[in-house]
């Protein structure tokens, strides 16, 4: 793999353990970041860290994640304008629960991106536009087409910021439990419970215009 494929490795993003579970190719951090909705994003203020989860979009190498102008994440990297806020962003998806023989080897499967970085303010009207409409189409390819773009009022309530994909990693646990050879004849079930997100059938609103036909996008979750 070359360099081109792949995000270079750094002190802050290879795993103290199982380092083996780490990869920090583009496919796999981005199929990561792709199937998820929310990240917590990690700063500090005032000399105490804050972890907030939020939506966000991916657009290339870069996130973009929104609030409002009040909030104190987009607030903080509106007053460093010029150096940026330094954040961590985190994604995790469960896949499933591992059960293992002794209380110690129980684990989760699962599947996570950490990415550290320099958050800034997006300024730029065509380029918060866009980020804005990443954002509704990461939750659901379609929807932004399929609905009013904010108007200048919303437009100015709502901030927005990005961060580039530059020190990034993945780490990734799967298979079944790891027991130790003498606890595998006890009298205990053991293997993996698979977790699975699920989508229920579409609830329309009370006020929906009636004859308005269900998007094809919703009926293909």
């Amino acid at each position: 793999m070359t360099q081109a494929e792949s995000y270079a490795p750094s002190e802050r993003t290879v795993p103290t353990r199982a380092r083996e579970r780490a990869s920090y190719d583009h496919e796999t951090v981005h199929a990561i970041l792709d199937e998820g909705y929310v990240c917590h994003l990690g700063f500090v203020r005032d000399g105490a860290p804050v972890v907030l989860p939020t939506l966000y979009g991916r657009v290339g190498d870069r996130l973009y994640l929104h609030g409002s102008t009040g909030s104190r994440p987009l607030r903080t990297a509106r007053e460093a304008a010029d150096s940026g806020l330094p954040v961590c962003v985190t994604v995790t998806h469960i896949d499933g629960l591992v059960l293992a023989k002794s209380a110690f080897h129980h684990s989760i499967n699962y599947r996570s991106v950490v990415v550290h970085g320099t958050a800034y303010q997006v300024i730029d009207e065509d380029e918060k536009t866009a980020a804005l409409d990443s954002l509704v189409d990461h939750v659901l390819p379609g929807r932004a087409a399929d609905s009013r773009p904010g108007n200048a009022k919303e437009l100015a309530a709502t901030a927005v910021i990005r961060l580039d994909l530059r020190e990034v990693s993945a780490k990734i646990r799967a298979g079944g439990p790891n027991d130790e050879p003498e606890d595998l004849a006890l009298p205990y079930w053991s293997g993996v419970l698979p977790v699975a997100p699920a989508y229920g059938a579409p609830i329309p609103s009370d006020d929906l215009a009636p004859g308005t036909a269900e998007p094809a996008y919703l009926s293909a979750r």
